[in-house]
């Protein structure tokens, strides 16, 4: 304005829609999105897997347990909680494996997988 002595800025050329604008709002949500659940994933999902090598006693999984399968392979928001069916035990005592029940897609599936592949959200009353 000041160089030109023009009054009035022009528009930048081409016409320009809200589909436009909405479609680069919707991608800056998506990468929002995509670098949470990959915080999430790498940072806070660790701290509630303790991996200590049974150095310090601490409660088993136990059947009725709220769990949440770890699945790297699966997109964001997909991971599926499960209910501990029944713990096997080594013969030290410890749980190492556990058999889970989940739905997938209204239908019960079953599953046996290391306590390392299952996070505890919420555990039984019993």
């Amino acid at each position: 304005m000041l160089l030109t002595q023009k009054g009035a800025v022009p528009s930048p050329p081409g016409e320009f829609s809200d589909r436009d604008l909405l479609l680069n709002q919707w991608r800056q949500v998506q990468a929002l999105a995509n670098e949470f659940w990959f915080k999430w994933k790498r940072e806070y999902l660790p701290t509630l897997q303790y991996r200590r090598k049974w150095n310090e006693i601490r409660r088993n999984l136990q059947e009725g347990d709220i769990v949440l399968l770890k699945d790297n392979q699966a997109a964001r928001n997909v991971w599926p909680m499960a209910v501990v069916t029944s713990a096997i035990h080594s013969q030290d005592g410890k749980v190492r494996t556990v058999n889970l029940r989940t739905t997938a897609q209204g239908t019960p599936k079953n599953f046996t997988r290391p306590i390392t592949e299952v996070i505890l959200l919420l555990p039984s009353t019993d």
